[in-house]
């Protein structure tokens, strides 16, 4: 069975999801069969690395809020996170363009460690405070993760992975996701948001019900239902 999990890194709800989808595998037999894939979205194509200005002061200004309910907004997301034991601190977050940390995803899938980049990219931005545009912070993320530093530096001064990323997000659209995060299963099933892991559980087991039973139709061109 193959997951593909459309998200971006500076998105919230992207990092829940994560670890909801994380636990409903936990609780599926059959987990070492399933393969996950990460696909590029960026929520903010033209967000400017910006790292005097904090996270509410962005979203006040992109959403046409005050700096006082983006605050609000904030705090209800860093309660959720809490819930599946995620420290989210928005104090810190540097808000900044996605655009390479997703052309370092795809070098990561490359490697077989794409959601180990996926986790360490996440942990950075919204617990750490990192600038995840920053090309040295990026390298050390990568690093940590066993990837070789100057093949790193090396995509990133140029322009690997770009179509990849652009194809992703084209992809996103046509399928319908119109947000993240966005997971779909075997190219037949959809889920939109960071469900509760009992959500996931049941089309995991679904999936996998229908694949031992009658066999899977991988038709690409399927358009996935919506769970």
């Amino acid at each position: 069975m193959k997951v593909e999990i459309w998200s971006d890194v500076m998105c919230p709800f992207c990092y829940i999801g994560k670890r909801k989808f994380e636990n409903a595998l936990e609780k599926f037999p059959n987990r070492n069969e399933v393969e996950i894939e990460w696909k590029s979205f960026q929520l903010d194509p033209e967000a400017r690395t910006q790292p005097g200005k904090s996270v509410n002061q962005y979203l006040a200004e992109r959403k046409g809020w005050t700096v006082e309910y983006a605050r609000h907004m904030n705090d209800r997301v860093t309660a959720m996170a809490g819930e599946v034991g995620l420290n989210y601190d928005f104090d810190r977050a540097i808000v900044a363009n996605s655009f390479d940390a997703h052309r370092l995803s795809h070098l990561a899938k490359r490697h077989g460690v794409q959601d180990t980049i996926e986790e360490r990219l996440f942990k950075a931005y919204f617990t750490e405070g990192k600038n995840t545009a920053d090309h040295t912070t990026l390298i050390s993320i990568a690093a940590e993760a066993g990837l070789n530093a100057d093949e790193v530096r090396a995509m990133l001064s140029g322009n690997d992975f770009v179509d990849a990323v652009h194809s992703d997000v084209y992809e996103a659209h046509r399928i319908g996701a119109r947000g993240v995060p966005f997971f779909v299963f075997d190219k037949r099933y959809a889920v939109s948001g960071a469900q509760p892991s009992d959500v996931f559980l049941r089309v995991l087991e679904k999936i996998d019900e229908e694949s031992r039973s009658h066999g899977v139709d991988t038709t690409p061109e399927r358009k996935p239902k919506a769970s």
